[in-house]
């Protein structure tokens, strides 16, 4: 059994470019047949982690003639980037909010006549009068979906929605994908189905799927790509995850290791490589 093992220190925290912050680890899953990934999942050690949602974000930029408010709607003015701006994120909302495991929410948002945004993406100002037609405005917000190409679609549906514009605005919208997804594939379920038959086998009862929508990125899903079979989630249990009081329960340390070597152990036996 050849065994390769990957810490990651900078999980929170991985840098960019992410390809390059992530190299090592897309370089040992080359080749690999199984992928375990040790994140604590939900924190219940009777389930773990077979598809997980990427984590990217989006930046919306709108603009439209500046003029005194008196004179807005007619043709020479239009309607200004505040209502541009609504009417793209209004047009999300009742195009894309129903998908399952979709979600895309604008978490911030400044206009008026002058705005500037700071680089983090996540402060700014903006300035403005009520009776000044806004000349420009920017939202920004984040992007989760299940598979690639869920990811696909939902960027093609939103650029389609931005690219149809109210008199006499325009808008932009640029996408930083950011974590991958990790679909939920047949191959990623047989493994899950061999790591409930080893817990139960040891006396530690079975283990189902987590639901997606609670199963954030993780690193896990840069090789989601590459290795016909992954789970996650399957390192310690515990509580208050990313906060000073996150604690790990060490009596699920023995049961963890078992269940995990028993896969392990297993997957030698396997008579063909495991197929996607």
């Amino acid at each position: 059994m050849n065994v390769t093992v990957v810490f990651n220190g900078d999980e929170e925290e991985a840098g960019v470019p992410l390809e390059a912050a992530r190299k090592t680890l897309i370089d040992a899953a080359k080749g690999a047949s199984a992928a375990l990934g040790f994140e604590d999942g939900a924190g219940d050690p009777k389930t773990a982690v077979v598809s997980r949602r990427s984590a990217g974000s989006w930046t919306l930029r709108t603009t439209g003639t500046p003029a005194h408010s008196g004179q807005i709607f007619k043709p020479e003015v239009g309607a200004g980037a505040v209502y541009e701006a609504s009417r793209i994120l209004h047009e999300f909302y009742t195009r894309l909010s129903n998908e399952q495991y979709l979600t895309f929410n604008p978490g911030f948002a400044v206009g008026g006549t002058l705005v500037k945004v700071d680089t983090d993406g996540v402060s700014g100002s903006g300035a403005g009068k009520r009776n000044v037609v806004a000349e420009h405005m920017e939202v920004n917000g984040d992007l989760r979906t299940l598979s690639p190409a869920q990811h696909a679609k939902a960027k093609k549906t939103m650029t389609e929605i931005v690219s149809r514009h109210l008199p006499k605005t325009s808008a932009t919208i640029t996408f930083d994908d950011g974590y991958p997804p990790m679909a939920p594939t047949a191959g990623n379920k047989r493994l899950l189905a061999m790591y409930d038959r080893a817990s139960r086998d040891i006396g530690a009862g079975g283990v189902v799927a987590v639901d997606p929508s609670r199963a954030g990125a993780a690193d896990v899903s840069f090789v989601a790509s590459i290795v016909p079979m992954i789970i996650d989630g399957i390192g310690l249990s515990g509580h208050d995850d990313h906060t000073d009081k996150e604690t790990a329960d060490l009596r699920m340390l023995a049961p963890q290791t078992k269940r995990a070597a028993l896969v392990m152990y297993r997957l030698t036996q396997s008579p063909a490589r495991p197929q996607p």
